[in-house]
This record gives C-alpha cells, structure tokens and sequence, in this order.
C-alpha cells in the first residue's frame, strides 16, 4: 500500500504490516525505517509516484534496530552510498536485528492470538527470516537528524528498545512514533492505538512512560510503525495505549 501525503509531504507505504516513511523537502527525501527485504519494489514503486528515484534520498533513520525496520538498509548504503543513522544504544541491535531484549517469548503468541499468524506469515514471505544488518551506522542525535530533509525533532523514547527515538515534524503537524506507539500489533493482530507486545519490547513500564514524550509534541496525526496512521491527534492516541497496557 502506497498513501501520498499522508502528511504534507509525508508518504506513508505498508508491506507485510511494516510501516515505511517518505519525507520531502526541497533538498531531497528522508527514508524513515525500511521495512523488509522484499519491500524494496514497493519503495521504487512510491518514489516514482513522487517523481522522486533512489538518487534523491539523502539519508536514512532507523527508529530502531528490529529485523522488520532495518531490512533493506544495509542495501541502500552499501549499493547506493546513503547513510543510515540510528541511536548510539541500537546499533548493535541494527548490526544483529535478530539479537534484541524482550520481556516474553514471542513463540507463545500465535498460540494464544491466531489472529495475528495471517500477518506473521505475510512477514516471513517478505523476507523476515532473512534480515542482513547494517553495521555502518551514523549515531542518531537531534543535531544530525534536524539537518536531513524535513529537519525533524527527535523524540527519544526508549522501552520498546534501549535507542528507540519517534520524530516530530511540527511545521507537517506530524509525530513518525515508530513501534513506540502502533495502531495494529503483529504479535497480537489488535488494532488501536497501543504499545508493542512484550515479545518484542524490552521494558515494557520504560515503554509506557514514553508515551508522555510522544504526547508532548501535541501531533494532530501520528504515523506508527505498524498500523495504520492515527488521525484523532496523538493525545487520544497516547490515552488508548496507556489504557491497553500490557500485553
């Protein structure tokens, strides 16, 4: 799925209930997350929609080092020169996206929610399994990402991972909340607004009190890492999450 503008000049594509971001701006494109490594079409696919090319991205951010956000950056950087920066405390995670802390085993959560295997499988045939990891990573600073397209704020909001940051683009009034904050979990199949399962989230109560970092930038749409956007603004969003709790 292809959205143009999801946000002003913001560009919203899903594969395999992955969430990847397009940022324009007069100086280029901003890629934000990569998806998975049979999500790379799809990307070629949105560019063109834009009258952009691979060419045109000047950088990417990972919001975190998980296999499904890193899939095809080590690509893009060693097959077309763009940089890809994460936070300092997840680039061991995006050299080894398999290798992450978690307060649960994933394993158990098919069993108990079968309504999420349809999109763990669309996951696994979209290269899951199979994730190279970057390690030539740039560190993530507010300074470093407010002078890449879009100039956006780092959010740091750590819990899901020790580096997990969102990013804000006031003037778009938009927050790109990464698996901070989802609106579908793929560990569980729920829709709404909540943060991500204790299979894949590594403090879950760090977690939660990072939704106040989220709520601080008074977003009126919130773009998740999974899910679809969040247009109710990102107070009613942060409100839900804290309401589903753990899980």
């Amino acid at each position: 799925m292809i959205r143009t503008d999801i946000a002003p000049g913001i560009h919203f594509l899903e594969h395999a209930r992955t969430n990847v971001y397009l940022v324009e701006d007069d100086d280029g494109v901003l890629l934000v997350d990569t998806g998975l490594p049979r999500s790379r079409a799809l990307l070629l696919e949105a560019l063109s929609r834009i009258g952009r090319s691979v060419e045109d991205i000047r950088a990417v951010i990972l919001t975190h080092g998980h296999f499904d956000h890193v899939g095809t950056a080590e690509h893009l950087r060693s097959q077309h020169g763009i940089p890809v920066y994460c936070h300092p405390d997840d680039a061991y995670i995006a050299a080894h996206p398999y290798s992450y802390e978690r307060e649960r085993t994933p394993f158990v959560y098919p069993l108990r929610y079968a309504r999420s295997i349809p999109g763990l499988v669309r996951m696994a045939l979209a290269g899951a399994v199979a994730v190279k990891g970057i390690e030539d990573t740039l560190p993530l600073t507010p300074e470093a990402a407010a002078a890449l397209p879009g100039a956006p704020l780092l959010v740091p909001t750590p819990g899901h991972t020790k580096g997990h940051c969102g990013l804000h683009f006031p003037d778009r009034d938009a927050v790109i909340s990464g698996d901070a904050l989802v609106t579908l979990d793929p560990y569980t199949g729920h829709p709404g607004p909540q943060v991500v399962a204790m299979a894949a989230t590594a403090d879950f109560d760090t977690a939660l009190r990072s939704l106040d970092a989220l709520r601080s930038t008074a977003a009126g749409t919130v773009l998740p890492g999974h899910g679809f956007p969040w247009f109710a603004g990102v107070e009613s969003a942060v409100a839900q999450a804290a309401e589903v709790g753990r899980h």
